[in-house]
């Protein structure tokens, strides 16, 4: 299993906590200091690579793995850096409320049935949960992170020594603070995974060994 900055107050810290609002501005969407962000919001103009419903900022020695099955669907996206791993997710929340607080808990809950250890403290986010996990190399301890925006959350899971020391974070905070949402309009059910696809130049590209690989003779 792949599995702060500015305030760490044991209240939670909301977007528009950390929104900054330039006077005269009308009815134009507010400037957030930080993300992650939605598409509608204005956010920095840096490189990002294209998901769907994530864009993730190209950061340098920041390495993307994405796990996807072959109509080029994305299952699973893994931001690592050095010792150090962010697995990202990013969910579907009702437009009158964030849902990080039931999904905490529930994640709490489930770690403890497991027989690990889990501690909820406040966090650069707001409240986070800190757990350690037994696996076959051995305890492993990892730091979950949710974002709540408009209508979507954003979940973050950190491994390696960010999980215990956040200031370890490096590049990956830029990542996660750069993040745009893309939400689109349809209706879906609360907390139902957003869909994430690869690129389309990727997906053509893995496609076409695919292809190749299957037209290549067979060794004997």
């Amino acid at each position: 299993m792949i599995f702060s900055r500015k305030r760490a107050d044991a209240e939670r810290q909301t977007r528009d906590e950390r929104a900054t609002q330039a006077p005269d501005q009308g009815d134009a969407a507010p400037t957030l200091e930080r993300g992650p962000y939605d598409i509608s919001e204005s956010y920095p103009d840096v490189p990002r690579l294209d998901l769907g419903s994530l864009h993730i900022p190209a950061i340098a020695d920041v390495e993307v793995r994405v796990q996807a099955d072959p109509q080029g669907v994305v299952q699973q996206v893994v931001l690592v850096h050095g010792d150090n791993a962010l697995q990202l997710g990013v969910f579907a929340a009702p437009r009158s409320e964030g849902i990080w607080d039931e999904v905490r808990e529930e994640i709490r809950q489930s770690l403890l049935r497991d027989g690990a250890s889990a501690q909820e403290v406040a966090g650069e986010y707001g409240p986070e949960l800190h757990a350690q996990v037994r696996t076959p190399d051995g305890p492993t301890n990892l730091r979950f992170v949710g974002i709540d925006g408009p209508r979507w959350m954003v979940r973050g899971v950190f491994q390696g020594p960010v999980a215990t020391d956040p200031a370890k974070a490096g590049p990956l905070v830029e990542c996660l603070d750069g993040l745009v949402v893309d939400r689109g309009q349809e209706a879906k059910p609360v907390r139902e995974p957003l869909p994430l696809r690869l690129p389309r130049e990727v997906a053509e590209q893995a496609e076409a060994e695919a292809g190749n690989a299957a037209g290549a003779p067979r060794q004997v």
